[in-house]
C-alpha cells in the first residue's frame, strides 16, 4: 500500500552515550508539525537525531486525505475492555530476557518469518500483519513442521464489520479474535498465486522510486468481494484449507512483558500513530521528530536490540523490501513510542 505507516510518539529520551531530541508530540511547536516533504527532511537531518531521512519523493505528492486512508489501523491503544485477559508472562524472569532478540535467527527453518509482505494500495496493513504472524506463530508452534502462508485478503475480505472496512481500516484485536472463531485460509503474495486465495492487489513503491515496481496508484482499490472459495486448480476446498486460531489477546503494555511474549511465542502485531516524518525513515532506531499525523498503521515485531546506547524494537513494515532498512524498521523501546507498546496483539494457533 502506498504510504503509511504508524508511529504514536514520545518524546525526550537520553540513552547512555546518545542524547536523542525527541520532543512529546504534544509538545513539539506548531510550525515543526506542519513541516512536510523537503523541509520536513532536512529538519529532521538538523537534528541529528537516531535515524536518518531520505525524501520520498513519490508518496509526497500525494495529498493527505489519500495517506490518512493509506494508514489501516483504526485503533492504536488497545480499550482496556479487552485487557480483562491480557497476556503476562510471569513464568519468565525479567533475568531471562537477551539484550537482542531476532524471531529469524531464533527459528530460522519459519521461512514466513523472513517475508516481506506489500499491502499495496489498499489500507489492509492490520490484516497483512495480522496473516503475517499469524504465518510464523503456526510454524514456530509446530515446530516448523507446519509452514503456510495465511491470507491477508481472506482477513481483510471476509472478516467482516466487527473488524472493520477492509481496506479502508481494521482492528488488529478484531482479526485474532475472528481467527479463533472462524478462521483463515491460505494465499501468498499477489506474484506467487499460491495457497486458496493470494493477495489481489500488485505491489508497488512506497514513498520510494525504486526500480522493482511500479509506483503505487494514486486511488484506493476497493476491498476485495468475500469468496469462501479457493482459486481454481487449488487442491483443497475453503474448509478443508481452514486454519483456526486456540486464543487471541492483548498482550500487557510492559515492553519485558511483550519480550516476553515473543520469547515464547514468537512476532506480534502491533498498532501505533504514524507522523508524516516516519514516512521518509530510511534507516537506523525511528523517534518521532517532526510532522503532522497520519494515523495508525500496524506491523509486525520480532525483536529487538540496542543502538549505540539506544534500545530498539525491530518491526517488519508492509511496504516491501525498498523501503527502510530493507522493508524492517527500528523504533525506540520502552517509551511507548507513537503508541507501539500499548497495541499489542497475539494468540495460540491451534494445530
Amino acid at each position: 500500500m502506498k504510504a503509511a505507516v504508524a508511529a504514536l510518539l514520545v518524546g525526550l529520551v537520553a540513552v547512555n552515550a546518545y542524547t536523542v531530541q525527541v520532543n512529546h508530540a504534544d509538545s513539539i511547536p506548531v510550525e515543526v508539525q506542519k513541516l512536510s516533504g523537503k523541509e520536513l527532511v532536512d529538519y529532521i537531518n538538523k537534528q541529528k537525531t537516531t535515524f536518518n531521512a531520505k525524501l520520498g519523493t513519490y508518496f509526497s505528492s500525494y495529498p493527505d486525505t489519500i495517506k490518512k486512508q493509506l494508514m489501516g489501523a483504526k485503533m492504536v491503544e488497545i480499550p482496556e475492555e479487552y485487557r480483562v485477559f491480557e497476556m503476562t508472562h510471569p513464568e519468565v524472569a525479567d533475568s531471562a530476557i537477551p539484550d537482542s532478540f531476532d524471531s529469524r535467527a531464533q527459528w530460522p527453518t519459519c521461512t514466513s518469518i523472513s517475508t516481506i509482505r506489500d499491502q499495496s494500495s489498499c489500507g489492509s496493513c492490520w490484516a497483512v500483519s495480522a496473516a503475517e504472524t499469524i504465518s510464523d506463530r503456526i510454524c514456530i508452534a509446530s515446530n516448523g513442521q507446519t509452514q503456510v502462508s495465511i491470507s491477508a485478503d481472506d482477513i481483510n475480505a471476509c472478516c467482516g464489520l466487527l473488524c472493520g472496512n477492509g481496506c479502508n481500516g481494521g482492528y488488529p484485536i478484531e482479526a485474532w479474535r475472528h481467527y479463533v472463531k472462524k478462521g483463515y485460509v491460505t494465499g501468498g503474495s499477489y506474484t506467487e498465486k499460491s495457497g486458496c486465495k493470494p493477495y489481489p492487489y500488485a505491489p508497488c513503491e512506497h514513498h520510494v522510486n525504486g526500480s522493482h515496481y511500479q509506483p503505487c496508484p494514486s486511488s484506493m482499490y476497493p476491498t476485495d468481494k468475500c469468496e469462501h472459495s479457493c482459486q481454481a486448480g487449488y487442491p483443497l476446498t475453503y474448509q478443508q484449507d481452514l486454519h483456526f486460531g486456540q486464543s487471541a489477546y492483548a498482550v500487557s503494555k510492559k515492553a519485558t512483558e511483550i519480550q516476553k511474549e515473543i520469547l515464547t511465542h514468537g512476532p506480534v502485531e502491533v498498532a501505533f500513530t504514524v507522523y508524516e516524518d516516519f514516512e521518509h525513515y530510511s534507516g537506523g532506531v525511528y523517534v518521532h521528530t517532526a510532522g503532522s499525523n497520519l494515523g495508525g498503521h500496524a506491523v509486525k515485531m520480532l525483536g529487538w536490540g540496542v543502538d549505540n546506547g539506544t534500545p530498539y524494537w525491530l518491526c517488519a513494515n508492509s511496504w516491501n523490501e525498498d523501503w527502510g532498512e530493507n522493508g524492517y524498521f527500528r523504533i525506540l523501546r520502552g517509551v511507548n513510542e507513537c503508541g507501539i507498546e500499548s497495541g499489542v496483539v497475539g494468540g495460540i494457533p491451534k494445530l
